[in-house]
């Protein structure tokens, strides 16, 4: 039995955690998920009553249709991937080793609903499942895919560039407000092409692709593909330049 009184979350005492589980329902605009999510994954940030959560937050995925836990799930995955953790270093995977299996095959699930066409919950989705097998950095940064934009340092100068691909067109800039139409040099981006991906690339867009996300899948390949940078010229990897972000 969790001694609730004795853990803590964002703004105290985590005595109020096991009334907002155990009311909570699945509507994802539930006011508890938004108390929930303050309280235990507070901007990214986790608490000694955070990891406590998980057996709950999975028995109640289990308890429900794939639709109908995506939040559990989506909460869990955020609790998993945070590396925010100023009350000690615990590594969930190791503690909640069953759960984590559970959780992998309920996300699995969920992630070939139907119901998540052009619905940004996929990536979050995709996301938390990784973050449940340990695939570092992706578990927080996989989010880009629905902004459609990432922000990096040039390897080679430092300059901060936008890779953007989506809606505003597929390029590397220096200009922060390149929505604007602005007049700041972009430089096309070179997408990787499907059949040359490996590893997590391939495993990542072939994911997308059996699930029915085709402009996921689409915007995978400049993820995973080559920049310029916008000031120095100097190409390099997209996905390695996430990575040495989320490292740095």
């Amino acid at each position: 039995m969790t001694d609730w009184s004795s853990l803590h979350h964002a703004y105290g005492t985590a005595e109020d955690i096991p009334g907002l589980l155990s009311c909570v329902s699945p509507n994802p605009d539930a006011p508890q998920w938004d108390d929930l999510w303050s309280r235990l994954c507070h901007q990214g940030t986790i608490y000694s009553a955070s990891y406590a959560a998980l057996p709950v937050l999975t028995r109640m995925a289990r308890q429900r249709s794939p639709s109908d836990r995506r939040m559990p799930l989506c909460l869990a995955g955020a609790i998993v991937a945070s590396t925010d953790q100023p009350y000690g270093d615990e590594d969930p995977r190791a503690t909640y080793a069953r759960e984590m299996s559970d959780l992998v095959k309920l996300t699995e699930e969920a992630l070939q609903d139907p119901g998540l066409a052009d619905d940004p919950t996929y990536v979050h989705l995709l996301a938390a499942l990784l973050s449940f097998e340990g695939v570092e950095v992706w578990g927080e940064w996989l989010d880009g895919l629905n902004d459609e934009e990432y922000e990096v340092p040039c390897p080679a100068c430092g300059s901060e560039n936008f890779i953007v691909f989506g809606q505003y067109g597929h390029f590397s800039t220096t200009d922060s407000m390149y929505m604007k139409h602005a007049t700041a040099r972009r430089v096309p981006l070179r997408p990787q092409t499907p059949s040359s991906m490996d590893g997590l690339a391939r495993r990542l867009h072939t994911r997308a692709e059996a699930d029915g996300q085709s402009d996921i899948a689409h915007k995978l390949c400049y993820v995973f593909g080559h920049a310029q940078c916008a000031d120095c010229d100097a190409a390099f990897s997209v996905d390695e330049a996430i990575v040495a972000r989320w490292d740095s």
